[in-house]
């Protein structure tokens, strides 16, 4: 049974867990004192931090859907200078937070790809496929996508296809980003944000969208257990197929896209079941701050962070100058909780901070488009 799209509160909440976990997971107070759960698997598997940015894109999707069924799914000219400012502004957003502070920066070595940047050309790729083509022929592009990047890694790898130094993004990415443009924090030129795994990420935008089309053509009591379905199917998928192309974040493996989109169908199933089909909605409201300006609070975060840590700048007891964000944590977070609590406490702090900000728009109908 067809229904009119309505909006889904769970959608928003989904939204802003996901932007609040990000600022958790990139803001502690020490890089040395993070509990595990917080952390990236080293390379190969999946921690709970290796969901959000997934559970992000997926979000994305749906949310595509919504928004492309007022201009009737269709491209023309006002859908594709719409795609196209709001991927190129996105980009740019991330470039200048790579880039920040602007007046100290090597641009001979500045990362160009990101998190944001990421995200522009997932959704930029993914927003003119679902306005081009049909839904069957979305289906097999998507699986074209997944296997074609598979096929890739494993035949135009080295020894070690899978592996940090072996896998094929790294000369793809440098042939057209240029070495000192690529990310250096595995100890090698490789970017985990790079162009060619961002690739199959478009992927994880057309499984939300699909999630998207699936809620509007379902009888909404229905949508929980229809989207527990479509998760658990994506998510035993994804693990079987990571048996042999593991399941691996930095690379963005098609393993990794089936499984994490599949996690995050079930985690909207049951937030549509607990909020939007039995009401309990009191507890939204932190969360839905969060999700009615996802993209602008995790940019402010983002240049926040580093003006904590580059350009403020305090003397200690011994008189050696150190960056704001380590004088916080060691001046006010490690008396109050200790190097371990004290960093995930820095965090957190951040975190109310951030939603602060949010409240203040949120209660002035401040609502920044990105």
């Amino acid at each position: 049974m067809a229904q009119k799209a309505e909006r889904y509160l769970a959608l928003d909440v989904l939204r802003g867990m996901t932007i609040a976990f990000m600022i958790t997971v990139n803001t502690p107070g020490s890089w040395k004192y993070i509990y595990p759960p917080l952390k990236h698997a080293a390379w190969h598997g999946c921690t709970p931090t290796d969901l959000v940015f997934p559970f992000f894109l997926f979000v994305v999707g749906v949310s595509m859907f919504f928004s492309f069924s007022k201009h009737q799914n269709t491209l023309n000219k006002d859908t594709l200078l719409h795609v196209g400012k709001r991927a190129l502004l996105i980009f740019l957003i991330g470039l200048f937070i790579n880039s920040f502070p602007q007046w100290t920066t090597d641009y001979s070595h500045l990362r160009i790809m990101g998190v944001l940047q990421r995200i522009a050309l997932a959704y930029g790729f993914a927003a003119l496929i679902v306005l081009a083509f049909s839904r069957k022929t979305i289906a097999w592009l998507s699986a074209a996508i997944l296997l074609g990047y598979w096929a890739i890694i494993y035949f135009l790898g080295g020894d070690d296809p899978y592996s940090l130094q072996g896998n094929a993004t790294i000369p793809f990415d440098r042939a057209i980003l240029g070495e000192n443009h690529l990310y250096k924090g595995f100890g090698v030129p490789f970017d985990p944000e790079g162009i060619l795994s961002s690739l199959p990420a478009i992927v994880t935008v057309l499984i939300g969208y699909f999630a998207g089309v699936m809620i509007k053509e379902t009888d909404k009591n229905r949508v929980p257990v229809k989207l527990l379905i479509y998760g658990v199917v994506a998510a035993i998928a994804g693990y079987v197929w990571g048996l042999v192309f593991p399941i691996n974040k930095p690379l963005w493996t098609s393993s990794y896209v089936l499984y994490t989109a599949g996690l995050a169908a079930l985690l909207f199933a049951l937030l549509i079941f607990i909020i939007d089909l039995k009401g309990y909605k009191k507890w939204t409201s932190f969360f839905v701050v969060f999700g009615m300006n996802p993209l602008f609070i995790f940019a402010l975060s983002g240049i926040w962070a580093k003006t904590l840590s580059r350009l403020i700048k305090i003397p200690d007891a011994e008189g050696n100058v150190i960056a704001g964000s380590t004088w916080l944590y060691q001046h006010v977070f490690v008396p109050l909780a200790g190097n371990m609590n004290g960093s995930l406490l820095y965090a957190l702090t951040h975190i109310f901070f951030f939603w602060l900000i949010g409240y203040v728009m949120y209660k002035n109908k401040i609502f920044i488009k990105v």
